[in-house]
């Protein structure tokens, strides 16, 4: 008999339907007997998108109603014995993205109306924080019990607006008010828990909430959401086994797969390797292992930030950085870190306990070229596909070590992009060789320091070292001769891998590569 086809619980993010409908469930249920046992009352956890954070909010959801029957054979059957049921008060704010002052307001008020139903509601109560701190007092006076406040999201309908500075305002000032009752409704609350993806400063939103505990950096936390390598190991050994048949290579290969294409997050140090949940499961569905995370959505918000803050592909990874200068409200973020690593583009590679400082850098292959790919349009004119369609047939090229074939090809496909206003400077061209080059899937840096200076660029394949110098309205003889004058590839000859110089010119006014030279060491 066939096995039954395994169920993932890709888009599902509500508990009670997952385990009733006998999905895959990562049991996580040890950590939400931790969260609602600990001596913090109110507590904040923020995280990427798409990464579990609207089923840990069920997951608790359900907990505090008394649902014992769907914990049976989760960690938590073992840890509760009591099994109190307390009103739940749930609000999902991300039903409110790209909505103005009214929609908000109408958001708003039909979450309320759905609770008033239950509760009754008082003729008095007219605005959002009026009307709930009613209905907290309402639940408790009616149950006997305190009452739970769940908050999934909290910062979604701000974050669409946060380059609009006006807009902003308004529409925080809504949501402060919303959530002000929580501090005078203290004496009727059992637990408060809020999640989003970046961290508003306390003064804006929570300005009563001065004992919100932000569990984001806590170790005891760390494997809270997404998934870990053990988990994977311990709980999917089957579904690595079921993508290693369909793949035809063996589960180890598999395991390195997609540890290289989804995992690599840490939301603090030291951390288990955590992988993105979304785009591993969607993977083992779709016996494929491809792009998931952007394909659900590439924020407009980010690119908006990027040009913002001036910040060009090449410098998005590699940081270092104090932790407040990343875990840091971003509506008064000086630089695009806290917004990079709150969204999960960059995350926590490594921690100097000395120095107290942080490596960040881009997590996967998927992030990396997921951002690449967005950004590529801003290079290229928009000729977005026939973009990606080249980079697949360079990729070959390089990979069998035809540079030459990969300039013309280049220069070809440049040629026929409208002219743009950015190519009167070198920058603009290295930024778009990185991008470029970083789709290939290979190592690429640019302005490597060297003893005698900075190289352009320094691609890495399997089998060669490229070490390129970029000219903007010169020859590529003189690109040429300043990578031998500054004996670039002395740098580079400890590597072990066969060095090959480039020496590329572009002509401002065709808009494209003019000339270029390869040399081998």
């Amino acid at each position: 008999m066939e096995d039954l086809q395994r169920l993932y619980p890709i888009g599902i993010q509500t508990f009670s339907n997952i385990r009733e409908g006998n999905y895959l469930y990562i049991d996580k249920t040890e950590y939400v007997y931790r969260m609602t046992h600990s001596s913090a009352k109110y507590m904040f956890l923020s995280r990427p998108r798409r990464f579990g954070k609207s089923l840990l909010t069920s997951t608790l959801h359900s907990y505090f109603s008394g649902r014992k029957e769907l914990f049976r054979g989760l960690a938590m059957e073992k840890l509760e014995k009591e099994w109190v049921e307390y009103p739940v008060l749930h609000f999902d704010m991300s039903t409110a993205k790209h909505a103005d002052k009214e929609q908000l307001l109408q958001e708003l008020n039909l979450k309320l109306s759905n609770y008033e139903l239950v509760y009754g509601k008082a003729e008095e109560e007219v605005n959002p924080n009026q009307r709930l701190m009613g209905l907290i007092k309402r639940a408790y006076e009616q149950t006997g019990k305190k009452v739970v406040v769940l908050i999934d999201e909290y910062d979604a309908p701000l974050l669409d607006v946060m380059h609009e500075r006006e807009n902003l305002g308004v529409l925080r000032n809504i949501m402060r008010n919303f959530y002000s009752p929580l501090k005078a409704c203290d004496p009727y609350l059992r637990y408060v828990f809020l999640t989003g993806i970046t961290k508003f400063s306390q003064l804006s939103i929570f300005s009563e909430l001065n004992n919100i505990e932000n569990i984001s950096m806590d170790e005891p936390y760390a494997a809270l959401c997404g998934i870990s390598e053990e988990e994977i190991r311990s709980q999917m050994k089957e579904d690595v086994d079921g993508l290693a048949k369909k793949l035809e290579i063996t589960p180890e290969e598999v395991l390195l797969k997609l540890k290289e294409n989804y995992d690599g997050y840490h939301f603090t140090y030291p951390s288990p390797d955590m992988y993105n949940p979304f785009s591993l499961l969607t993977a083992m569905e779709k016996g494929k292992i491809g792009s998931y995370w952007f394909g659900s959505g590439t924020p407009t918000y980010l690119i908006k930030m990027l040009d913002k803050f001036n910040v060009e592909p090449s410098e998005i990874g590699c940081k270092q950085a104090k932790a407040s200068a990343f875990d840091a409200p971003t509506e008064t973020m000086t630089t695009i870190t806290p917004l990079l690593y709150q969204s999960g583009y960059i995350t926590i590679k490594d921690y100097d306990k000395e120095l107290d400082i942080y490596t960040l850098d881009i997590p996967n292959k998927e992030v990396r070229l997921g951002l690449m790919e967005s950004l590529l349009p801003h290079y290229v004119a928009n000729n977005a596909e026939e973009a990606n369609t080249m980079v697949a047939y360079l990729s070959r090229d390089i990979r069998n070590g035809d540079m030459d074939a990969a300039m013309r090809r280049l220069q070809t496909f440049l040629s026929t992009i409208p002219q743009c206003d950015n190519t009167k400077y070198e920058g603009h061209y290295q930024q778009m060789f990185y991008i470029i080059f970083s789709l290939l899937n290979f190592y690429v840096d640019v302005e490597v320091r060297t003893p005698r200076g900075r190289v352009d660029m320094v691609l890495r394949t399997k089998t060669t070292l490229y070490v390129m110098e970029l000219k903007l309205d010169k020859t590529a003889n003189e690109a040429m001769e300043q990578i031998d004058l500054k004996n670039y590839p002395e740098r580079f000859a400890l590597c072990g891998l066969p060095i090959v110089k480039v020496a590329v010119n572009f002509d401002s006014e065709r808009c494209t590569i003019g000339e270029w030279r390869i040399e081998r060491e």
